[in-house]
């Protein structure tokens, strides 16, 4: 494959109408995977000094010579692999309600949606200097997307918006306040959940944790608050002695959980090892097919609350 391709590519990626379907998001994965997978395209296949199953990939002058985030290689499948996983994926989501998930399914979920998120990521950190405002932006909005659409296609009532929130005193409504959310997880008129979707929790957790307290202070109901994210981990070092480092915060999450309030669920693709073994985190984070297999239907039949929500997009 000629190495300029990557130029089509990330054209493609910067142009989120192209994202409209799950199928898109799949399609554009196998295309950068099949890219990926040529090392004529590829200057460098970096491993990291500090957890060597995160590597980063180098492009070639026509990606500028720019290095990929990194890429974890327990979850970022091949050309192959993808292909099986893909047809897989779409088969899951069709009937994850009624489904008894193997430990293969699960990670089935997390490695498809891990590989095609990252896809378009990698993609995007091949834009020339000056541009990567551009690719954060892109690049979560289209995390976003792309979990929206999942629910939707698992068959539940879900998009983003605007929640009209009544301010009640002395049982008469006085105004309403206006609430940006991700994720709107509806049955029929019912809000049954609000949710948070980022790449990672970087500066956003404190904003989560106290989203929750206020909505449901606010409204004087308890509303689940979700968040789910794709990981927390980013480079560090310089060429070629890169690592990784977490962004995510134990601390402030152990604090707003114990002393706020918890989310009523916290979801990665790729889950730091912390989160599988130190208290309060382990209790309270979990990765996405959780959210898919088992979580999303038990808030489905929790208590809800009717507010007006003004839709942002399909």
């Amino acid at each position: 494959m000629n190495p300029v391709y990557i130029k089509r590519l990330r054209t493609h990626a910067t142009d989120k109408t192209n994202f409209q379907t799950i199928e898109d998001y799949l399609a554009f994965a196998q295309r950068y995977l099949e890219y990926s997978a040529d090392t004529a395209c590829i200057q460098a296949d970096i491993v990291s000094r500090n957890e060597p199953h995160y590597h980063f990939l180098q492009y070639k002058a026509a990606g500028n010579y720019n290095v990929t985030r990194p890429l974890n290689s327990r979850l970022f499948l091949s050309f192959a692999e993808f292909e099986r996983a893909a047809r897989k994926f779409v088969r899951l989501l069709k009937g994850a309600r009624e489904h008894t998930p193997s430990v293969a399914d699960r990670e089935s979920i997390n490695k498809t949606i891990y590989t095609a998120q990252q896809a378009i990521g990698a993609t995007l950190d091949a834009l020339p200097a000056g541009e990567s405002n551009t690719a954060r932006k892109v690049n979560g909005d289209l995390f976003e997307r792309f979990i929206r659409l999942i629910v939707i296609r698992l068959g539940v009532n879900c998009t983003a918006g605007t929640v009209q929130l009544p301010i009640v005193v002395g049982g008469k409504k006085q105004f309403s306040m206006s609430y940006q959310h991700d994720l709107i997880i509806k049955s029929g008129e019912l809000v049954k959940a609000i949710g948070s979707v980022k790449t990672s929790s970087e500066d956003r957790l404190d904003k989560i944790f106290i989203d929750k307290f206020l909505f449901n202070r606010l409204s004087g109901r308890d509303i689940p608050h979700v968040a789910v994210f794709l990981n927390d981990v980013q480079r560090k070092g310089i060429l070629p002695k890169f690592g990784i480092s977490a962004t995510f915060l134990p601390g402030h999450f152990k604090g707003y959980t114990v002393k706020l309030n918890p989310l009523d669920g916290v979801y990665y693709c790729d889950i730091r090892p912390n989160m599988r073994t130190e208290e309060i985190l382990r209790d309270h984070i979990r990765t996405f097919d959780h959210f898919v297999f088992d979580d999303l239907w038990k808030l489905l039949n929790r208590d809800a609350v009717i507010v007006k929500v003004e839709p942002q997009e399909p």
